[in-house]
């Protein structure tokens, strides 16, 4: 099993992160997804609020991935496992959001997963440089004050 760990604190509250954690269609505002395949998802909530059990399609460059929603404690933790992804198998990840006390959040990332024998040296190094992108990404897109354009479902 390979893993990834990654924690940042951003100024923005937990309800602001949980709500872009939630709703799959900000993930390419503030990630380097490229976009949400929303054909291939499925029981995407219309109002950015995805529970339990939906599968959310994305694409980075050539790459389709999918990953479903396994749990959801609210402003508090989203977990997901891979639906389906060319180069990983068994993936787990949990996001687990904590306040500070100057009203910011802890985000904390983490995952582990399993990859082919050929992909053993790469993988694990590309993956923990995208994820703490990503992290990193939601932080600071979070801590942006002007309100963020819907973008079509």
């Amino acid at each position: 099993m390979h893993t990834y760990d990654v924690t940042v604190t951003t100024t923005a509250s937990p309800e602001v992160v949980w709500k872009l954690l939630v709703d799959a269609a900000s993930w390419p505002r503030w990630s380097k997804l490229d976009s949400l395949d929303t054909t291939r998802s499925a029981g995407l909530d219309p109002g950015g609020d995805d529970g339990v059990g939906a599968v959310r399609v994305f694409r980075t460059g050539p790459v389709v991935s999918g990953e479903r929603l396994t749990e959801k404690v609210e402003r508090q933790l989203l977990a997901y496992e891979g639906a389906f992804h060319p180069a990983m198998r068994n993936y787990h990840a949990r996001i687990e959001l904590t306040p500070t006390e100057d009203s910011g959040t802890v985000i904390h990332w983490y995952g582990e997963y399993e990859t082919s024998w050929l992909l053993r040296w790469v993988m694990p190094r590309f993956l923990r440089k995208f994820m703490r992108g990503t992290a990193e990404g939601l932080a600071r897109y979070a801590e942006e004050p002007e309100p963020k354009p819907e973008p079509d479902r």
